[in-house]
């Protein structure tokens, strides 16, 4: 593998890669949910951005609007996480229900603002309807009780004729929702009540035990953090049988947005990659603790790039730039890589708030880089991952005083059930040079249909904005599939996606 140091600029080269795609090498069922997403109550994620009310000018449905729900429709988002988050255990989720003008006003007590409840159960379910996602309940573990939460499943699913049942009707729902995916509390080692891992561990064993019993069918996400955090809690739960995901999370920074040196964005991509080898760990750990019983999968449901200017102050918001999708991209081969272990992830967070895929400025909305990658990668989705071998240059970088190298083309590789389809995300993460990307498949047809989609934008910091909304866009590069073989030249710091259809027969 050849060599390059970092911070040595100069005249644009072109450095080569080789991507090997073997149709007989498979991993696994790529599950649709490892393209999540996380919705907060924070900043301008639902109020603006979800949520503007029946009697605003903003084009809206029952008070959601209408474009930000048809832009997560079109990239098919499969499930989303709500409402928190740091938010979720000091929410009451009846305080969300019933009656908008009836609803209490509460202080947000992570997020510095005040909480007008006007968006709650009811509407999340709807958005969840309106966008084609399963609704993700992150549940009160830190200020609530295993009986508030219980009853809060209760009103979303029981079909029977009681009081919340009844109540659920009344607010518009006969039908019970269904919701399948429940977490038992958020980062309960810090904002979600500051426990120990052993004093988690009892308190979910309570909560799950009454959960299973109201809905045997929903699938819990039990909180993680640090290997030895999840080792302590397995080991003291006793009961892996009660988890069917345990949650883990990443974020990560490397400078400013905008404005970063060039080790700085190379490092953003070594940070972002430090997520491997937690999913390696965590994955062992499970491995064994669900031996024997129910397999336990890995849910990393927050996880994305936190710069330095997303802040209290400015709401957690922050420039969303081609770095970050590129970033993105990098995580989403990752978890393709990895999706034996993997059921679920959630990027943090779907509108205006860290690296979000839209972002709005009253009746504007527009496409953050990162939006375009989840839509380049919409082929992945419930395929069969292949293994992709990858030959190429590679970074050499000094970070924290350690030298590391950084593979300067990522992808993943992947079929679809009726293995008719390809598809191959690759991405150059060279600063200046372009990347010369030949992609062999063996075992595959000789005759296809190649189409290749590039995310460009002329810096590695470029973002859409309200002024500029396809600074950073997809531009379509005509390709030839040629004995098993396609080549492109593809631009620095950008993701592809190659779909190849091949003829069944030739």
């Amino acid at each position: 593998m050849a060599r390059i140091s970092a911070n040595k600029r100069g005249k644009s080269k072109l450095h080569s890669a080789t991507i090997r795609v073997d149709l007989r090498r498979e991993i696994g069922a790529i599950d649709k949910n490892i393209y999540g997403h996380f919705v907060e109550h924070l900043g301008r994620c639902v109020e603006e951005g979800i949520w503007v009310g029946e009697d605003s000018a903003i084009p809206n449905e029952d008070g959601i609007r209408s474009d930000v729900a048809g832009a997560l429709r079109a990239i098919s988002i499969p499930v989303i996480r709500w409402p928190g988050g740091c938010f979720a255990d000091a929410y009451n989720w009846r305080d969300g229900i019933g009656p908008r003008q009836q609803r209490p006003r509460r202080v947000n007590l992570w997020w510095a603002k005040e909480e007008d409840n006007q968006f709650g159960t009811d509407e999340f379910v709807r958005f969840c309807r309106m966008t084609g996602a399963e609704p993700y309940i992150c549940g009160n573990v830190g200020s609530g009780s295993p009986r508030e939460m219980v009853e809060w499943l209760e009103y979303c699913n029981y079909a029977g004729d009681t009081a919340l049942a009844r109540q659920r009707a009344a607010n518009g729902s006969p039908q019970p929702y269904g919701v399948k995916y429940w977490g038992v509390g958020n980062e309960n080692w810090g904002c979600g009540g500051a426990y120990e891992a052993s004093e988690y561990a009892r308190e979910y064993r309570r909560y799950a035990t009454y959960l299973r019993r109201m809905d045997p069918a929903i699938e819990l996400v039990a909180c993680g953090y640090t290997p030895e955090w999840n080792l302590e809690f397995l080991e003291k739960l006793g009961r892996p049988d009660l988890v069917d995901h345990l949650s883990i999370h990443h974020y990560y920074a490397s400078g400013p947005a905008q404005g970063f040196s060039d080790e700085e964005y190379y490092n953003l991509f070594v940070k972002a990659l430090q997520l491997e080898e937690m999913i390696e760990q965590t994955t062992g750990l499970l491995s064994f603790f669900g031996r024997g019983a129910r397999r336990i999968k890995l849910a990393i449901d927050e996880w994305g790039a936190w710069h330095p200017q997303a802040t209290l102050e400015t709401h957690l918001y922050q420039e969303s730039t081609l770095r970050d999708a590129v970033c993105a991209a990098v995580l989403l081969d990752v978890f393709n890589r990895h999706c034996n272990a993997i059921s679920m992830t959630n990027i943090a967070q779907t509108i205006n708030v860290l690296q979000c895929l839209i972002q709005t400025a009253g009746e504007q909305m527009w496409l953050t880089p990162t939006y375009h990658v989840y839509n380049l990668y919409q082929p992945h989705m419930q395929a069969t991952a292949l293994e992709a071998e990858i030959e190429c240059a590679s970074m050499e970088l000094a970070n924290d005083e350690q030298r590391r190298s950084l593979p300067l083309v990522s992808g993943s590789a992947s079929v679809s059930p009726d293995r008719q389809r390809l598809c191959v995300t690759f991405s150059n993460l060279h600063l200046d040079d372009k990347a010369e990307v030949s992609v062999h498949f063996v075992g595959a047809g000789r005759s296809a249909d190649a189409k290749l989609r590039v995310l460009v934008g002329e810096r590695a910091d470029s973002a859409n904005g309200s002024q500029a909304p396809e600074a950073v866009r997809v531009q379509s590069q005509d390709v030839q599939y040629k004995d098993g073989v396609v080549s492109c030249v593809l631009p620095p710091h950008s993701t592809a996606a190659l779909t190849v259809t091949t003829h069944p027969g030739l």
